[in-house]
């Protein structure tokens, strides 16, 4: 397994799914997840759906920058970290963003343990 690929494969995927279909997201969170946006602390595939779910727009288009890759833990995990920009709409300004993410292993694939989200301001 090449963590850079997983890496890769898994940023495509959320970012992918987050601007066509966001409720899907949640089959890659499990009960102890958590997702962490703008301060704010949600646990569980329900919170953080409920969470998603209620971002003040319907449309949004990432544009990933760079993605970072490091392994993490015994249990085979890995840590990905996300820049870019994000468009809520064709007339609306690129806001930049930095996400975290935490994966681990489950049933030959991986799921979302902690997901760190921030605008970059300035």
């Amino acid at each position: 397994m090449d963590p850079d690929a997983v890496a890769k494969a898994f940023v495509e995927h959320y970012y992918r799914t987050f601007d066509s279909n966001r409720p899907a997201l949640v089959s890659l969170y499990q009960d102890g997840s958590m997702l962490t946006f703008e301060g704010q602390k949600f646990l569980g595939p329900a919170a953080i759906a409920g969470k998603l779910g209620s971002l003040p727009f319907a449309q949004c288009q990432h544009d990933i920058a760079t993605v970072d890759c490091q392994p993490s833990g015994p249990q085979g995990g890995m840590l990905v970290f996300v820049s870019g920009s994000l468009r809520t709409g064709p007339d609306e300004h690129p806001l930049k963003f930095s996400q975290m993410f935490q994966l681990l292993p489950a049933g030959g694939s991986f799921y979302v343990q902690n997901d760190m989200f921030r605008l970059n301001y300035g």
